[in-house]
């Protein structure tokens, strides 16, 4: 855990991005999709690549739900797929019309087919708590030198941070590479770091759904137990 008490941060920031989701026709979607995913979407929308802010976001289900688990293991196992389950990317507003041309497309993600659906634009909301599943790691730091590294990355981008909680560890396997991620947390964000920190990100591999962070609820009763 990495905490720092309040100090004050001011400024202004104006939002550029929204999230677009899309909803999706589909049974199911490798689990270690990342990969696939991403070059999927950047074969039929190229000028993410010159969007250096845009993400793609993982797929995801609810961890349990009507008798079903998440499989923890990534290799050959798949997430089922419901009606609710969308497909979120991360661009700039003035790209929204261009993104929606993905509605109607099928999409071959590795075994599966994917139906894209008609999209909703959700614009990003100043939420002082955020959360993102998949940061990348380093396998050799430990998670102090983790937390560590994002703060320092995090005071480059002019963000003060003051609290920070890593997580769950996963592994994905991209350019036939490992790739290691935590979970990240941060709290008691000021609006404009909020909004800085959704649109900027942390870290690479954006496009492949890492370092994209979400408003996030219930922070203050995790830090409450830390004290």
């Amino acid at each position: 855990m990495f905490w720092q008490e309040d100090s004050e941060n001011s400024g202004t920031i104006v939002q550029d991005m929204v999230d677009l989701g899309f909803k999706l026709e589909a049974k199911s979607i490798a689990l270690d999709h990342a990969q696939l995913l991403s070059e999927t979407i950047l074969q039929a929308l190229p000028w993410l690549t010159d969007e250096t802010d845009a993400g793609i976001h993982m797929i995801h289900v609810a961890a349990s739900g009507n008798g079903w688990l998440r499989p923890e293991n990534t290799e050959n196992e798949v997430l089922c797929l419901s009606k609710r389950t969308r497909l979120h990317i991360r661009i700039p507003k003035g790209r929204i019309q261009e993104a929606n041309q993905l509605t109607g497309s099928l999409l071959s993600i590795g075994y599966s087919k994917i139906k894209i659906g008609s999209s909703q634009s959700k614009p990003l909301t100043e939420s002082s708590t955020l959360f993102a599943r998949y940061v990348v790691s380093d396998t050799t730091e430990s998670e102090n030198d983790f937390l560590q590294r994002q703060a320092d990355m995090l005071t480059k981008m002019g963000i003060n941070v003051k609290k920070m909680l890593c997580g769950m560890t996963n592994v994905f396997k991209i350019s036939g590479q490992a790739i290691h991620s935590k979970s990240l947390m941060l709290a008691e964000l000021t609006p404009e770091e909020s909004i800085l920190m959704q649109e900027k990100g942390l870290g690479p591999l954006r496009l492949s759904g890492f370092g994209l962070f979400n408003p996030h609820k219930g922070i203050a009763a995790v830090f409450d137990s830390k004290e």
